[in-house]
């Protein structure tokens, strides 16, 4: 079940992404959309009448990187018509790579690869215009940015001048002024590249013309109209998990249709301490929502019983959690639509054009195809984290819940590796309340983007009142981000993370060994499942 399109009620300036599969491509365009212009994400072969199609106005076409080279049988192609579109086009790695070749130039392998932090020259060019100091290295060693790449572009099409090298890459970037078609081989859109941003930035507004109307205080009314015209006077039922993301969204429709809205909060016996008698104390009680209590614990804990494989998890829970509301909606009478706090997040690591499948979350990959609701109304997703936070500024919602950490909807179920268990719930619920208590002790709850315990399921042996034990390992995991497409592990002080590991090993039965994770993403995800 597709939920209906967003930002229809307002003609936005527009730039296309095309998803060649490169690891980093969402961040393109969140880049974009915080230099004030509307980024979309289309498949890599999207045809150029699809990329037009649309009430928004097409200004410039992104095309991403990818792990394929453009020269083996098979490789991914786009609509050759894009170039002829009449609208600038920005390649960059792959998307440089591609383009070069299907306009005539060479691509081959390199006679050096180039991985991380490269030395760059840059031409006088408005793509470049106002980097001088951001993009200075650390030790003013002279301007870096971040390459990754095998390939490289060997002889320029016609008509194509450079105007960036390194070293080994006399292409680095290069440019068609007449057609206005750009290539970069480096990523100006990973943070390793210092004023990659302000690259892109230059493409939306120096060379594409765009004026920036992509701001969140206008956003809000656009969704709450597309809501409104989604919804019509039907009933609306919302699953608000207390998390960012369906609060959020719980705000807008209730801002969009009042008291056709209502809300059901599931406690599945997977949230973390405390935690129902605070989200309903909060949405019943200050905010005065309409919403519903219901217990599902026995219902969901009895569905997992047995159950290992962290998708297998994913999918039971989201088959119930659309079975828990099918069956409130009955009770009151029937709703003909369910509201979800999908982010875009969600929905590229559940599989997105070319990305693929890193896990598929419970409200997207996760929902079973035979639901009785006429249709989903989303309207997070298509935006970031970060969007939907500053959106819900501007909707009122008090700071401390906007910026409250992130907590999925599965919640403690994967964040227990291997079969979920009474003992092991209690272990990883009690270790996180203490590692939540311990970072706000130490005023660091609004400095870390994410932090909780992980029960890993390993067993070690440990010294305890003189006698030997057999206990459980406890991971701590706290990351910073600002988006949950990438992120880095949190250095948190050393004597925090003792005292940490000193309570949950003096404090949690079953448990004698803490460590901590210093994973980023990518490689890792931020849960463990």
């Amino acid at each position: 079940m597709q939920s209906a399109s967003p930002f229809t009620s307002k003609i936005y300036e527009r730039i296309v992404v095309l998803d060649f599969g490169g690891q980093y491509n969402q961040l393109i365009a969140r880049c974009v959309r915080e230099a004030g212009v509307l980024a979309e994400i289309l498949p890599y072969d999207a045809p150029l009448a699809a990329i037009q199609a649309g009430p928004h106005r097409l200004k410039g076409i992104i095309l991403t990187g990818g792990p394929d080279s453009v020269y083996v049988e098979d490789a991914l192609n786009c609509d050759p018509e894009i170039f002829n579109a009449g609208v600038p086009v920005l390649g960059i790695c792959y998307g440089m790579q591609l383009m070069a070749q299907l306009l005539g130039g060479k691509v081959g392998p390199a006679e050096v690869s180039e991985f991380g932090h490269t030395d760059i020259a840059f031409a006088g060019h408005r793509l470049f215009a106002g980097l001088s100091e951001e993009e200075t290295g650390e030790q003013g060693a002279g301007r870096h940015v971040w390459m990754n790449h095998r390939d490289a572009v060997l002889q320029l099409p016609p008509g194509f001048t450079a105007i960036a090298k390194t070293e080994n890459c006399p292409n680095a970037a290069f440019a068609d002024e007449n057609r206005k078609l750009y290539g970069l081989q480096f990523h100006p859109e990973v943070r390793h590249s210092p004023g990659g941003r302000r690259i892109l930035q230059n493409f939306c507004y120096e060379i594409c013309g765009c004026q920036g109307d992509w701001q969140m205080a206008d956003l809000s009314q656009t969704l709450v109209a597309d809501i409104r015209r989604q919804a019509g006077g039907s009933a609306v039922l919302c699953g608000l998990s207390g998390g960012v993301d369906s609060s959020v969204a719980a705000a807008l429709v209730h801002k969009a249709i009042g008291d056709q809205l209502t809300c059901v909060f599931v406690d599945h016996g997977l949230l973390r301490k405390n935690e129902a008698a605070e989200v309903m104390a909060f949405y019943k009680d200050t905010l005065g929502m309409n919403i519903i209590k219901v217990d599902a614990s026995e219902r969901f804990l009895g569905k997992l019983r047995g159950i290992t494989e962290p998708e297998a998890k994913r999918k039971i829970i989201g088959e119930e959690f659309i079975r828990v509301f099918e069956e409130e909606a009955r009770k009151l009478g029937g709703a003909d639509y369910l509201v979800q706090g999908t982010i875009y997040p969600d929905v590229i690591e559940s599989g997105h054009g070319k990305s693929a499948v890193i896990k598929s979350h419970h409200n997207v990959g996760g929902l079973p195809l035979d639901i009785s609701f006429k249709g989903l109304i989303e309207p997070l997703r298509s935006l970031f984290k970060d969007e939907v936070r500053r959106l819900g500024e501007t909707l009122g919602i008090p700071k401390a819940l906007v910026w409250r950490q992130p907590f999925p909807g599965p919640g403690l179920a994967i964040r227990i590796m291997g079969e979920i268990t009474p003992e092991r719930l209690f272990i990883v619920r009690e270790s996180d309340w203490i590692f939540r208590e311990e970072v706000a002790k130490a005023g660091l709850a609004e400095a870390v983007w994410q932090y909780f315990t992980v029960f890993t399921g390993v067993q070690t042996v440990g010294v305890m009142g003189d006698g030997r034990t057999y206990d459980f390992v406890v991971a701590l995991r706290a990351v910073t981000s600002s988006d949950a497409m990438t992120v880095e592990f949190a250095e948190l002080p050393y004597a925090l993370l003792r005292k940490v590991s000193q309570r949950i090993i003096n404090e949690v039965a079953g448990c004698n060994r803490v460590v901590y994770d210093i994973t980023s993403k990518p490689p890792g995800t931020i849960e463990w499942e």
